[in-house]
């Protein structure tokens, strides 16, 4: 009997079979974080590192590796971040991509869930068996003791060429556990497996370390350069572990090394979440398949893509949802493969702002996680624009010319290169080593999603921009977007407007998304305040964007985990529809008030209607440092709307917090006990009456083409 695919899926399917009749090879790749949002620990508000993460992690992956069979669980050497002086703990799961098994030996403690102890005997027993081993591949191998942990230690070269296990000689065979030590500036290297030498430690854990799971032996692994070495190495060590009877094993060390046909998915930790680097998808099937996985495996660890604050405001975990493109190999990227598309992307990406901010977690703007090119100096911009021009003229650019032609531009205004909306760290970078040359574009502007589905409508999203980019003549045509950036499109309603732009530009060239992605596009639950019918009028309010300035010196804090900036502006969007049977020349006559205020609406038709709309901007709470320590908060916004043909009016009042003042019992439970949280806050009362007097006029200063600006009253 046939299966019938559920329409979401069939839609990604679809879009996968697009690219494929074309001829385009897209590999696609993510970097989903999970917090827990019960907790108002540092670990899970802004610290990268803290007493309970790694065991959540431990817990995650042991989920995912339910899911993969015979893949090897490693913990490698993490990244290591300016201020933290050894690299940060990393797991992962190390499999082939045709579900042949890598590993077959005993397990790491935390598949198991309880805890693993091995005989003190065993530990000697094993290590001799592994030299054995490691013989019988034709690998010579030598075996020696140092007092340095791990203090068992086995030599090995895959060539006849002479080998050396005399520490005293070589006092590289005696060196401390990566672990422990500090990355140097020029990258993870293992001098030893550079010169086809190769150094196993083997010892009981490191008390040092914090492997409080672990009561077994760990084997500390060298860097290898080819997969099926590395893979030949896992298979000695299986045999000898199973020789032997151990219970247990930790695979330590070097991160693998990796092609095409493996997989390496990592859980590792960053400021507030965890976060899981998926291993990359040759199509979006794969990349739904694997997502859903890996929020289940959250889920199933405690954790959770968003977070659900005393107001009832939901925001992601904290730590975005960033997605890569890709291909199966360097010299496959498409953005090597084809020399304009990345110039034709940055292109588009700044043609359409909704790509920029729709998506975008609450740090937006010039000193957020994701600035535009154009959102530091116009001189800067205007280069931009140049060095596009330029590219354009070279027939068959280098990957060199291509990072070097653009890669200042991606930045943020201090200069910092992995905080840029369209990050190419990874694509062709000679200074990133072991990692600045895969072929990779990163794309920073996308909060956590708190779906699976909504994570693979995303990836979707960019991966049919870059098939349609990549097939159509490319001409450079910049726009100066000037403050209308920051006024016009903080607004949800015009974020919209440029999508559906977006999504018809694919339609045209033959890359329509299908209608179950475009819904989960289209969702709007993210930006929602609350909505109340009144005689026929539908009133609309919506969070919009705001643009938070850093405070103090950007280079001073760039070695930080994070960055001070004054959060305590806040933008809403207000709306004006009429519902079925209002005349729409009636919106014309209503009159909206903030305050006390007339807000000067905006007209905008849209295909089914009339919109009225306009921004409202206000100072939400005053911080404890921050920028205007005169101006407080401001406290409850109060909007009226009226007619002159109507009886009444309408009040809603809009609240940050609880209307009747006093703290929350806690956190919300759950999302239907935070969206009554939120109803709450939106206040609405049908008046007798219209206000008497007329309505006040904004002052000048205070009004933009798009927002009034309440601070300045």
């Amino acid at each position: 009997m046939k299966t019938t695919l559920p329409a979401f899926d069939q839609a990604i399917r679809s879009h996968d079979d697009l690219l494929k009749r074309r001829g385009l090879v897209i590999w696609i790749g993510a970097e989903p974080t999970f917090t827990d949002r019960h907790s108002e620990a540092a670990e899970w508000l802004y610290d990268a590192l803290g007493p309970t993460k790694e065991a959540s992690a431990r817990r995650m992956l042991a989920e995912l590796l339910t899911q993969a069979p015979g893949a090897a669980v490693l913990r490698t050497l993490g990244r290591q971040y300016p201020k933290e002086d050894q690299p940060r703990w990393n797991l992962g799961l190390y499999r082939r991509r045709n579900d042949q098994p890598v590993w077959s030996g005993p397990p790491d403690p935390l598949q198991v869930g309880e805890p693993l102890i091995a005989s003190p005997a065993l530990l000697e027993e094993f290590w001799e068996r592994l030299a054995q081993r490691l013989g019988a591949r034709s690998w010579t191998a030598l075996l020696f003791s140092v007092e340095t942990h791990p203090s068992l230690r086995i030599v090995f070269r895959r060539d006849q060429l002479p080998l050396l296990a005399n520490p005293e000689r070589d006092p590289r065979l005696a060196r401390p556990s990566p672990h422990g030590q500090p990355i140097p500036s020029s990258g993870i290297r293992d001098e030893l497996a550079e010169q086809g030498t190769y150094l196993l430690g083997i010892d009981w854990p490191d008390p040092q370390r914090g492997l409080d799971d672990v009561a077994v032996p760990v084997v500390e692994l060298p860097a290898c350069d080819e997969p099926e070495f590395f893979m030949s190495l896992l298979e000695a060590i299986s045999e000898a572990a199973r020789d032997v009877g151990l219970p247990g094993l930790v695979l330590t060390g070097f991160p693998p090394p990796v092609d095409a046909s493996v997989a390496w998915t990592t859980v590792t930790p960053d400021p507030a979440v965890v976060e899981a680097n998926m291993a990359p998808a040759l199509d979006a099937t794969e990349f739904l398949r694997e997502s859903r996985t890996g929020f289940a495996a959250a889920a199933a660890a405690g954790l959770a893509p968003y977070r659900l604050h005393y107001n009832g405001q939901i925001t992601d975990s904290g730590g975005g949802g960033h997605l890569t493109l890709g291909g199966p190999n360097p010299e496959s990227s498409p953005f090597l493969v084809q020399p304009q598309l990345l110039p034709a992307l940055l292109d588009y990406f700044n043609r359409h702002p909704a790509l920029s901010f729709l998506f975008a977690g609450d740090f937006v703007g010039s000193f957020g996680q994701s600035p535009r090119p154009d959102e530091r100096t116009i001189d800067i911009f205007e280069e931009l624009g140049l060095a596009l021009d330029l590219l354009k003229r070279q027939r068959n650019p280098t990957p060199d010319l291509i990072w070097q032609s653009l890669s200042p531009f991606l930045a943020d205004p201090s200069g910092n290169s992995h905080r840029t909306e369209i990050n190419i760290e990874k694509l062709w970078n000679p200074w990133l080593p072991g990692r600045g040359q895969l072929g990779l574009v990163e794309f920073r502007a996308f909060r956590m999603p708190p779906t699976p589905e909504r994570l693979t409508a995303l990836v979707v999203l960019l991966r049919a921009i870059a098939a349609m980019l990549a097939q159509a003549p490319y001409t450079p045509k910049l726009v100066h977007w000037g403050r209308t950036l920051h006024d016009r499109f903080a607004l949800p309603f015009y974020l919209r407007t440029d999508l559906w732009e977006v999504l018809d530009d694919l339609a045209s060239a033959g890359l329509g998304l299908g209608q179950p992605v475009m819904e989960e596009l289209l969702d709007e639950s993210y930006h929602w305040f609350g909505e109340v019918e009144f005689c026929g009028c539908r009133l609309t309010v919506r969070r919009a964007m705001e643009f938070w300035p850093l405070l103090g010196d950007a280079f001073a804090q760039e070695h930080g985990a994070s960055r001070l900036v004054d959060a305590s502006t806040a933008r809403l969007e207000v709306s004006l529809r009429a519902r079925p049977g209002m005349a729409q020349e009636a919106l014309a006559d209503c009159q909206l008030t903030v305050n006390g205020y007339l807000l000067p609406l905006r007209r905008e038709e849209e295909m089914d209607g009339e919109t009225w709309l306009y921004g409202l901007r206000y100072r939400r709470f005053k911080p404890w440092t921050g920028l205007h320590p005169t101006l407080q908060a401001q406290g409850a916004i109060e909007l009226v709307l009226s007619h002159p043909q109507w009886p009444g009016a309408l009040q809603v009042t809009l609240h940050e917090w609880r209307p009747r003042g006093g703290g929350y019992d806690g956190l919300p439970s759950d999302r239907e006990e935070a969206a009554k949280r939120r109803t709450e806050r939106f206040v609405t009362e049908v008046l007798e009456t219209a206000p008497a007097t007329p309505p006040l006029q904004p002052p000048p200063g205070a009004i933009t083409p798009y927002c009034f600006d309440l601070r300045r009253l």
